[in-house]
């Protein structure tokens, strides 16, 4: 619960040092001076968000939390409710806006909770714990895509550009592109999420998706989007992909945006 608590409050004031980088690294690059200014200010916001402890932005995001569970682990009590807890604590004590609400109703449920946790059963005696504060803005820009096989990869390709040129500014970029490749309908959704925790600039372990991330991004960037949509060369920071074997009459494929400010933490109890 305290662990939670903590990492609702920290990963909304203090944005990653992967993201930093990865916006410093964008500086170098762009050649459009609006892009140059938009970047500056993001990493200024930043700065000022760390040393003010104040948060990054006004969208805190519902609560996204990945949890491996080690396999020795014997948990007392309820590990789902220690988890909303701490989101709501942390929502509570950080003054941070609570945005879960009601898909009908639209009634917020008062401390953004629940918060959407995906489980996962993982070797050792430990519980790792991954949370990422997803906006709005860059989550509702995402797709899902069921497409052919024979669509393969140049479909894929298509997929993922088409939903970052359709988005355009609305996500906030330069955005972070979470591909999820096969599986099933919602697995595809999960890992496309999943991959935006792995740090900027680390490279993917697999090969063959490591090379389709650079070509991937590099068109990416040729759509000219720019930082905060007034044009540039950096129009997202990275292209993570994750896939899975699926169905043999079936590819599907989810492309989940997220935003500049990608805001993740994680911590092993």
């Amino acid at each position: 619960m305290r662990a939670v608590r903590d990492l609702a409050i920290a990963v909304n004031r203090n944005l990653p040092e992967d993201v930093l980088k990865a916006l410093r690294r964008a500086l170098e690059v762009e050649e459009s001076p609006v892009g140059r200014s938009v970047l500056l200010k993001l990493i200024e916001n930043a700065e000022i968000a760390r040393t003010e402890q104040m948060p990054i932005c006004q969208d805190t995001g519902l609560a996204v939390v990945f949890v491996e569970v080690g396999q020795e682990v014997q948990v007392e009590g309820n590990l789902t409710f220690a988890i909303n807890e701490g989101v709501r604590q942390g929502y509570g004590k950080g003054y941070l806006r609570k945005s879960a609400a009601d898909p009908i109703s639209r009634q917020n449920t008062g401390d953004n909770t629940p918060a959407i946790i995906h489980y996962e059963l993982a070797p050792g005696d430990k519980i790792r714990v991954a949370f990422l504060a997803k906006g709005g803005g860059s989550e509702n820009m995402s797709a899902m895509f069921m497409l052919k096989p024979s669509q393969g990869l140049s479909g894929i390709k298509k997929a993922v550009v088409d939903t970052v040129d359709k988005a355009g500014a609305n996500p906030c970029p330069p955005v972070i592109v979470g591909v999820g490749i096969g599986g099933t309908f919602e697995l595809a959704a999960v890992n496309a999420k999943r991959a935006l925790l792995r740090p900027l600039g680390s490279p993917n372990l697999d090969p063959e998706l490591a090379e389709l991330e650079k070509e991937w991004l590099a068109e990416v960037n040729k759509l000219g989007i720019g930082p905060a949509g007034f044009g540039g060369r950096v129009t997202a920071l990275g292209v993570h992909l994750l896939k899975a074997p699926c169905h043999i009459a079936s590819l599907p494929v989810v492309v989940n945006l997220q935003c500049h400010a990608s805001r993740h933490g994680e911590v092993v109890i």
